[in-house]
């Protein structure tokens, strides 16, 4: 195997074709079964490891390399990392055509128990677990070492409760999210899209804290969070604050612009920094929670629910600063053309996706844009994912 590649699996190269391969590490000569075919490509399983890596270590959880939810248990966090700067760069050159800064800075966290947010899907018995890699098939999980413990606590309790006949056996897949203290409970889909029951909800809130709510209060970067079902947040609890300092660091003046703003994480700091911050987002639920959370802490943030090219082209003055946490699809030509058209002094991009942000960085220096630090978040220990903060000045 050559290296990782973005998405989880090492590549290898066989009579001219392309070799993914998940679950293997750099170096390593490994048997495989062909799964699926196509032109220039093979994706295979791996059968047997013919010669293993030195880098190679023990997978805590029984359910790894069963369960798809993570992809890197069997290395040390600190070669995970080293690999994923490696795919960034990989990403912005190839991508891109760009040449990534001699130096990407990094920042960690504990690797495991970090994750605040976590999905669950269940079957008709009643079992609570994760789908298996690229499959529909349900791995049945006792707890999830990369989830918060409080997470773990309020799966057991759901799996006792699935043995009971009250349980609503048409809910397919759930979600939870903790603070450290309450633990929300979302049910995100069911079979023929039917309803449940608020007597549901009610019976969860006896076994789990916080269950029956609507939303929860979450501590992050010195500022107190409204979280509503269906709002986004990160699902980091230990590298939110770093990634908000990291993303605001230098940045003050008279006017900032957050894009893709959600419930608020860097409109409260922006607003403690800036004299006027506008914060821009589709999603009505994380609009009112941020500004239930701009108005509890005293803060002047205006909200606009549209979509982020919809503001940037009624927009003719250009802030002194934005900032942008798009999704994956990353910012898109139209807010890049409108960036591009502004020409703000500063920006910073967080991104969790190397290929998009590679395209918009290509777009955005074309426009006269210098990269003045880039950093690796690693929000996402044992899994793929990248988070990337890229902070940018006009040359």
């Amino acid at each position: 195997m050559e290296k990782w590649v973005y998405g989880g699996c090492g590549l290898a190269r066989h009579n001219g074709r392309v070799v993914l391969v998940p679950y293997v590490l750099p170096g390593e000569r490994v048997e495989i079964e062909v799964v699926r075919e196509k032109p220039g490509l093979i994706e295979g399983r791996c059968l047997r490891r013919v010669e293993e890596s030195s880098e190679r270590a023990p997978a805590p959880c029984p359910a790894f390399e069963k369960c798809g939810g993570c992809h890197y248990q069997h290395a040390p966090a600190e070669f995970q990392v080293a690999r994923k700067v490696e795919i960034l760069r990989e990403a912005l050159r190839r991508v891109g055509k760009l040449d990534a800064p001699e130096e990407i800075g990094v920042r960690t966290g504990e690797p495991w128990g970090y994750r605040n947010r976590s999905q669950f899907h269940l079957d008709r018995e009643g079992r609570i677990g994760m789908l298996a890699w690229a499959s529909n098939d349900l791995v049945p999980l006792e707890s999830c070492p990369i989830a918060a413990p409080a997470i773990n606590e309020a799966l057991a309790a759901l799996r006792e409760m699935a043995k009971d006949r009250r349980w609503p056996r048409f809910v397919r897949e759930i979600e939870l999210f903790t603070n450290g203290e309450r633990t929300m409970l979302n049910v995100l889909s069911t079979e023929g899209a039917r309803g449940v029951a608020g007597q549901f909800f009610e019976w969860a809130g006896e076994k789990i804290r916080g269950a029956n709510e609507g939303s929860l209060d979450y501590e992050a970067a010195g500022e107190t969070l409204r979280v509503s079902h269906g709002s986004f947040f990160q699902v980091n609890r230990f590298l939110t604050g770093d990634l908000v300092e990291c993303a605001l660091e230098g940045a003050e003046g008279g006017s900032a612009l957050d894009l893709y703003s959600g419930a608020g994480l860097f409109s409260l700091p922006l607003a403690r920094r800036f004299e006027q911050v506008d914060a821009v987002e589709t999603d009505s639920s994380a609009v009112r929670d941020l500004e239930h959370n701009a108005g509890r802490a005293g803060l002047k943030v205006t909200a606009h629910r549209l979509q982020s090219e919809q503001y940037l082209e009624g927009l003719e003055a250009a802030p002194d600063f934005v900032l942008a946490d798009p999704p994956r699809s990353g910012l898109g030509k139209h807010v890049v053309k409108h960036l591009a058209r502004l020409k703000p002094a500063k920006m910073t991009i967080v991104s969790c996706d190397p290929a998009t942000l590679a395209r918009d960085l290509a777009g955005l220096l074309g426009a006269g844009y210098r990269i003045e630090s880039m950093t690796l978040v690693d929000l996402f220990p044992q899994t793929f994912h990248v988070e990337t903060v890229t902070r940018l000045a006009l040359s």
